[in-house]
């Protein structure tokens, strides 16, 4: 998920996006989707920008509704019409009232649902009634994507196919676990797990995202600089303070050595994804980079270094390391 929200895509530069598409391509291959994120309220400005991106390496668009101006239901829909007849890739439809201004309703949204090109939504729309409703209504292509990510688990359990999460981040592998364990029936041990993260999600938005999440993964070092660019700032002391105990709490309980974390890799290596990470360009992270063994060897040590065993295997064994 490139130049979003949680990526300072409102800070970033045309030139500095492309950039950042391309790095991550180079980077992590053909194996991964690429989204980009779109936003404003010009929708001229908008169309000449999914034109203008058009041959770029992405897979998808997630596009937001307008912001401050607050069309009505009708100036939505013909917003969004205009822009999945002319982009090139297909749409995810971004529903996030409380920072735009403006809700996209289930009848508006089952309108755009029809449309061809338009294949989905991330949905913080903050009602659950609103979900639940669409949920019901949808037609069987149109995914529901929660970006909620204090409501993961409710949102799974009400049949949501998903997540775009900040907060998975951090703990990637668990927060896709839970989504596997829910699809195979394992309500319980989901339900297990997800009480291993609640807390979490609440204390990666205690202030303005990402800041939180970008100081957790620069303090585990996975990132080279927790910065943020103008209009955000970096977390306030008392945060970092919270964030840098609870990194040494989750480290400290950590259970099971090397080889058992090859065994849960081996085991659930079909169904859990390894971290994608994507920040401002130039802050380069140390996980997924397939093509220079010296950079595996590196990210494989610091995530051991920071007792995450289970994620120094998967790069390990991706590097052609032996169990």
């Amino acid at each position: 998920m490139l130049a979003a929200t949680t990526g300072e895509g409102l800070t970033l530069e045309p030139a500095e996006t492309e950039r950042l598409v391309t790095v991550v391509r180079d980077e992590a291959g053909s194996g991964l989707p690429r989204c980009l994120g779109l936003s404003g309220s010009n929708t001229n400005a908008l169309l000449r920008s999914v034109a203008g991106t058009a041959g770029w390496p992405i897979d998808f668009y997630l596009i937001s509704c307008p912001y401050y101006s607050r069309p009505s239901q009708q100036g939505l829909t013909l917003h969004f019409r205009a822009l999945a007849d002319r982009a090139e890739h297909p749409v995810l439809l971004y529903n996030i009232p409380y920072r735009t201004g403006v809700n996209l309703g289930n009848e508006a949204m089952l309108r755009l649902a029809a449309h061809s090109n338009i294949v989905g939504l991330k949905d913080c729309g903050a009602d659950r009634g609103q979900s639940l409703d669409l949920l019901r209504r949808r037609p069987q292509h149109f995914a529901m994507l929660t970006g909620e990510d204090a409501h993961f688990f409710e949102a799974l359990g009400d049949g949501a196919d998903g997540g775009i999460l900040a907060a998975a981040h951090v703990e990637t592998a668990r927060f896709a676990e839970i989504r596997n364990r829910l699809a195979a029936g394992r309500h319980d041990a989901a339900l297990a797990l997800w009480r291993s993260l609640e807390e979490l999600t609440r204390l990666l938005f205690a202030e303005p995202s990402p800041a939180p999440i970008k100081y957790w993964l620069w303090r585990s070092g996975l990132i080279d600089s927790a910065q943020v660019r103008l209009p955000m700032t970096e977390v306030s002391e008392d945060l970092a303070a919270r964030i840098d105990q609870e990194i040494e709490r989750r480290k400290a309980t950590s259970t099971g050595g090397a080889s058992s974390a090859v065994r849960k890799f081996h085991a659930d290596s079909d169904t859990s994804p390894a971290p994608l990470i994507a920040f401002a360009p130039g802050r380069q992270t140390r996980l997924g980079v397939r093509t220079q063994l010296i950079h595996q060897v590196i990210a494989a040590r610091e995530e051991l270094r920071t007792g995450r065993c289970l994620h120094a295997c998967r790069i390990w064994l991706r590097c052609g390391g032996s169990p």
